[in-house]
């Protein structure tokens, strides 16, 4: 088991996606590499840009936000769990509001829930939003947003 060897097997993984620093450790380590050729690697890597923890969280985050829009605290917890540091996350996601979010989220369903009465709308919009991280307040805000923006209604 060489650091050649691990160097391609680290290429070929980060041919199908970014990752990150934990990720390609634990995938060098499911192959059998020992630590130190792992740190080589994951250096070699870190000195060509190849594996960027930073980046890959940028990338991360505009990505979800763009296709599938979370809460800040949902999409710091998805970061965590690919071995992105708290701090690093955090600081990313501080630019990031979680109202703003839940709006985009929503914008995708209004005409599907536009046709809908209003207490199946707010039952729909609610379990969306809280599938997807959002808490009761957010909610609620969007909720009045979406009556006044999409539907055209105001509530009492």
């Amino acid at each position: 088991m060489t650091v050649e060897n691990a160097y391609k097997k680290a290429l070929w993984y980060l041919s199908k996606s970014p990752k990150t620093m934990q990720q390609m450790k634990k995938h060098l380590t499911s192959k059998g590499y020992n630590a130190d050729i792992i740190e080589q690697v994951i250096a070699q890597l870190s000195d060509f840009n190849y594996l960027d923890d930073r980046s890959f969280a940028h990338q991360f985050i505009e990505s979800r936000i763009r296709y599938k829009p979370k809460s800040v605290f949902a999409l710091g917890f998805e970061l965590r769990k690919k071995g992105i540091d708290p701090s690093l996350a955090q600081e990313l996601l501080a630019e990031y509001n979680d109202e703003d979010l839940a709006l985009k989220a929503v914008e995708t369903k209004k005409q599907a829930w536009a046709q809908l009465n209003e207490s199946e709308c707010q039952k729909k919009m609610m379990n969306f939003l809280r599938y997807r991280g959002f808490d009761y307040s957010v909610y609620q805000s969007v909720w009045q947003a979406f009556q006044t923006k999409f539907k055209g209604k105001t509530s009492p």
